[in-house]
Parts: structure tokens; C-alpha cells; sequence
């Protein structure tokens, strides 16, 4: 059984954007999760923090963009999504945050 902090480093945040806004209404909730998480881990995270049977995950890698920001050079961090598909009938506020 994993403990409710290490579930906690699984998923991050969740992504409140126009392009996640639209998949909620499709049953989908996006969120941020660590860049070395699998799907079985992500949904095993999901079920146990929000109470709700997740029926797929999908995830993608964003790659970080390079910045000169006062003539250095930085780069953004990598970011990893999940796309949470919810089974019928469960639902998750993500205006509460985690």
C-alpha cells in the first residue's frame, strides 16, 4: 500500500487551462505529475486521493523552452501531463485544488 505523501509526489497539480477546461466536459481531468510517474502509479494516486474509479491515463512529455532572460541563458523545466479519463458518473472539482 503506498502512503498518502508518496501519492502526493505522483501527482503535482492540477492544469486549470482553456484546452483543460474543454476535457473536463468529456470527463477528463489534466494534471501535473512527476516526470518519472507511470500510468499505474498516476492512477492509483487519482483513485485514493479524490475517491473515484479512473477509467484511462494518458500522459505527454512538454519539453521546456530555452530563455535568454538578460542575456542568460536559461531553460524551463520539463513538464509532465496526465489526462485523467473518469469512469461514468465521478466527477473532480479541481477548483479545490489537492
Amino acid at each position: 500500500m503506498t502512503t498518502k505523501a508518496e501519492l502526493y509526489d505522483v501527482i503535482r497539480k492540477p492544469i486549470i487551462t482553456e484546452k483543460a477546461t474543454m476535457a473536463s466536459e468529456n470527463g477528463a481531468v489534466v494534471f501535473e505529475v512527476a516526470i518519472d510517474a507511470n500510468k499505474p502509479q498516476i492512477k492509483e494516486a487519482v483513485e485514493s486521493l479524490f475517491g473515484v474509479k479512473v477509467k484511462a491515463v494518458n500522459t505527454t512529455i512538454t519539453k521546456g523552452k530555452t530563455k535568454r532572460f538578460r542575456g542568460t541563458l536559461g531553460k524551463r523545466k520539463d513538464v509532465k501531463k496526465a489526462y485523467v479519463t473518469l469512469e461514468e458518473g465521478n466527477t473532480i472539482d479541481v477548483s479545490t485544488g489537492l
